[in-house]
């Protein structure tokens, strides 16, 4: 199958599987049948969507960004593509087989699949986009369907409480978005990404304006600090499956769509670096100190999200700004690591979640007093989370200190005194985070468990396998980060050619 084929069915067979999921799933929910067959068929869909992600995958090392241009539609399968859209389907997947037991016996199963294949198809299309129209399409496609699972218990006043929130705030930075795209549109009289850049060679206020407003609204589901209000409740009430993605990718998504529209104006300003820097600070320094004093589990690890893309954006501000390599390396390296992290984190909290709550028919939140003693009913569990946790807070030699790690070389590689000083104020601040992550693996290890935990249900095998292959994987590329670079320096070659390296 030529590159082109590949290209256009990984596009649209998860969608088309979406379809087929809900449609298959109404019928079962309708003839009562016990196990909904639409659980199966998602993880079929997601598989299926990765071994076309593979094949188009090795094409690109092989020979480089492949296009595909249909009239007005630009996509490319670049750099940036292959991590994004590989980091959505690998979590994808994992939260699709995690969800089988977690999401089991729900009324609501078959919508629950049908839209968690469709935002991971979304972000895989905004990956890919290279026209701000179609990149506002993808990203409102992400939002709409994301929306959709944060508000899935609907019948919990939490749940339909950070949907409606979380509603109104994407749409209000999809406007943002949209008015910026029709800004670029009347100056340049284009939508595509690389025409723009080459139109666009002198200042403009209209066009400084457009770049604002991207900030503005892809910022808001890139969780810039304060455009972050959303993130707490929706990370929190969402089906843990859900959660992950929404903290390991569809924040990223927004982060990538900002970066992809901004690189765009290249041309225009020379502070695009220092602007993603700034928020790096605000982001890094609110993160912590608002993670710091929460007690329930996933609203700790929501808040410690805006830190985490605090070290991205450091990454990238440098890489921009210098045109360091090793700054956009880190930043795309920290992505990956922080899909893993934050993603296994979310997992083992559900897997808690399920066990003491979700089973006995209750929606409370898991407390930071419920992981007292899961070490001994719980050990794979209290294994994952505690890696994961350990990652996010930069200890050696796991996955999250060798991303980090390359982000603080690289701004020493600028000389710039600035930047150095920022890089020491950034690894202060992932030493604090260790004050709210340590705590957690303390009660998991050392206090005897609480009640909630002996009177927990036991898991299943669905719940713990993604368990096991994050944990896996945090460790193995701490202990081998070099086998990462295949991935991240194409695309970090990308960002910097996009801003005119």
């Amino acid at each position: 199958m030529d590159a082109n084929t590949l290209f256009l069915w990984l596009l649209i067979l998860p969608f088309v599987g979406a379809i087929i999921t809900y449609l298959i799933g109404r019928v079962a929910v309708i003839q009562k049948v016990k196990n909904n067959p639409a659980r199966w068929i998602a993880l079929v869909v997601f598989l299926a969507a990765d071994y076309l992600f593979v094949m188009l995958a090795q094409q690109f090392l092989v020979a480089g960004p492949i296009n595909l241009v249909t009239g007005s539609i630009a996509l490319q399968f670049d750099g940036i593509s292959l991590v994004l859209g590989g980091s959505a389907l690998f979590l994808g997947t994992l939260a699709s087989f995690f969800s089988i037991d977690y999401i089991a016996g729900d009324v609501s199963e078959e919508k629950f699949y049908a839209m968690l294949i469709s935002m991971v198809a979304a972000v895989v299309g905004l990956a890919c986009a290279n026209d701000l129209f179609n990149l506002w399409v993808w990203f409102e496609t992400m939002a709409i369907t994301s929306y959709m699972l944060v508000a899935f218990y609907s019948s919990q006043p939490g749940s339909l409480e950070a949907g409606v929130k979380y509603l109104v705030q994407s749409a209000t930075g999809s406007i943002f978005v949209m008015i910026g795209v029709a800004l670029v549109f009347m100056v340049t009289g284009e939508t595509n990404l690389e025409t723009i850049t080459k139109l666009t060679t002198t200042p403009s206020t209209v066009l400084l304006a457009a770049g604002a407003l991207f900030i503005i609204g892809f910022g808001v589901k890139a969780a810039l600090v304060p455009l972050h209000t959303w993130l707490p409740d929706a990370h929190s009430q969402a089906p843990s499956g859900v959660s992950a993605l929404l903290s390991g990718i569809v924040i990223e998504a927004g982060l990538i769509a900002m970066l992809r529209a901004l690189g765009a104006l290249t041309h225009i300003s020379m502070s695009w670096g220092v602007i993603l820097l700034v928020f790096g600070v605000f982001n890094m320094t609110y993160g912590n100190l608002m993670a710091l004093r929460q007690n329930q589990v996933k609203r700790l690890l929501a808040f410690s999200s805006l830190s985490h893309v605090g070290y991205m954006l450091i990454g990238f501000g440098v890489a921009i700004q210098f045109q360091v390599l090793d700054g956009a390396g880190g930043g795309f390296f920290h992505l990956i690591t922080h899909t893993m992290m934050k993603g296994l984190a979310f997992l083992a909290a559900g897997a808690l979640l399920y066990a003491m709550y979700i089973t006995r028919h209750q929606h409370g939140p898991l407390m930071l007093e419920d992981l007292n003693g899961a070490s001994r009913k719980y050990p794979m569990v209290a294994l994952g989370l505690s890696v994961a946790v350990l990652g996010l807070g930069g200890l050696p030699p796991l996955a999250g200190f060798m991303s980090k790690w390359q982000i603080f070389v690289a701004g020493f590689e600028t000389q710039n005194n600035w930047i150095m000083i920022l890089v020491v104020y950034a690894a202060l601040n992932s030493v604090l985070s260790l004050a709210y992550y340590a705590p957690m693996v303390n009660r998991m290890y050392r206090m005897e468990p609480s009640t909630i935990v002996t009177e927990g249900k036991e898991l299943g095998f669905m719940t713990q396998v993604p368990l096991v292959i994050l944990t896996s994987l945090i460790v193995a590329i701490g202990l081998w980060p070099a086998a990462m670079s295949f991935i991240t320096t194409p695309a970090a070659a990308a960002l910097l050619k996009a801003f005119g390296g």
